[in-house]
């Protein structure tokens, strides 16, 4: 089926959310190329811990925008997003999940918050340094949403929950090119972020502490302690905190064994964290809620898909069926491992997304 890609028109006003990042400088750099007058905007979001969208950040963005030659602002979304996302991201880990929250920062901020900034400012369209690709299905007229060309740094997987609205108005200008094609074209425009490593960490868990996070938000959290068991329930020692393990962990449960032992799941409510062998972390089925779909309706029921249970999954082949307005049931053709309730399942048919949902539960 043939598509078309979203492309910007010579003088149409497009905001760019700037992280300070080369992708999102390059990202600006495209459209002023292609004639557009870009406004560039840096969300000030995690406070001064973060890495990501600081204040040091906001000047390398600065620093872009006046290369470029085109205006540049700063927002401060910081108490919006302590409550939208980062007191989220504490109350899951609390419950026993392991949380995405750049998942509700693509939705809620870059495409939520920064977009009706871009109508304010009269602009068309939000462009982010997203690897990924928005194309028009001419026999629908709806968007779809595509991996990027370069697989190693494709980032649909964090933006399946886009609707058709957000789409429509999103453009992810270096989703068609590979990371060193990306850089290259910094060094070619002298961008002050062109050799600027990139972070791979969530902006406000810099150092990779989360449970020292989800203590800060929540305190009451440093005095939950309670019981690691085995899967037949044997105590086998004690744990500081739930928030402090994610399923699939094999490092610093705090207990000695014969054999190599894995967190297998998270029981919040009785405050047990339960560890078990390598083979108790896979399952052939996964539950599913909270599903939406990138065309804004399910498609028949039930379909094929690969399935990519976290980020880095390289994906599972499984079929999907409905089970209410917005759950599902998944069955992989094979087991997979450390299905993990709190992270994102999205649905791929080739390079196409078709939607996702939140891993509810897993079994064998």
């Amino acid at each position: 089926m043939s598509t078309t890609a979203k492309l910007a028109e010579p003088g149409e006003r497009i905001l760019v959310a700037m992280s300070g990042g080369v992708d999102s400088s390059v990202a600006a750099a495209l459209l002023v190329e292609r004639g557009c007058e870009v406004v560039g905007v840096t969300m000030h979001l995690a406070g001064e811990a973060s890495r990501c969208c600081s204040l040091d950040d906001a000047d390398d963005a600065r620093r872009v925008a006046e290369k470029l030659g085109i205006r540049f602002y700063v927002a401060n979304y910081t108490r919006q997003f302590r409550g939208e996302v980062m007191e989220a991201f504490a109350d899951e880990y609390l419950a026993g999940r392991t949380p995405i929250p750049c998942v509700t920062c693509n939705r809620r901020f870059k495409f939520r918050h920064l977009l009706d900034r871009a109508r304010a400012l009269g602009a068309s369209a939000v462009a982010t340094g997203h690897y990924a690709r928005v194309e028009r299905d001419p026999s629908s007229g709806r968007r779809r949403l595509r991996a990027a060309i370069d697989p190693a740094k494709d980032q649909s997987y964090f933006l399946f929950d886009l609707d058709q609205a957000q789409l429509e108005k999103a453009l992810f200008p270096v989703g068609g090119m590979r990371k060193d094609e990306v850089r290259a074209h910094a060094r070619r425009l002298g961008l002050a972020t062109a050799e600027k490593p990139e972070s791979q960490e969530i902006c406000f868990v810099p150092d990779g502490d989360y449970a020292s996070v989800v203590e800060k938000l929540r305190p009451e959290a440093a005095t939950r302690t309670g019981e690691i068991v085995d899967t037949r329930g044997r105590v086998l020692g004690r744990h500081r905190g739930v928030h402090r393990f994610t399923v699939g962990q094999r490092r610093g449960l705090g207990i000695s064994a014969t054999q190599r032992l894995f967190v297998v799941g998270l029981d919040a409510a009785a405050n047990r964290v339960v560890v078990g062998e390598a083979d108790d972390l896979l399952a052939r089925k996964a539950t599913l809620e909270g599903v939406t779909w990138v065309a804004g309706a399910p498609p028949a029921d039930p379909i094929r898909a690969t399935v990519r249970v976290r980020y880095r999954h390289e994906g599972a082949p499984a079929e999907l069926r409905l089970t209410g307005e917005s759950s599902a049931a998944v069955d992989f053709d094979q087991p997979v491992r450390a299905v993990a309730p709190g992270q994102a399942a999205v649905f791929y048919q080739g390079d196409v997304v078709l939607g996702g949902g939140w891993i509810a539960g897993s079994g064998r």
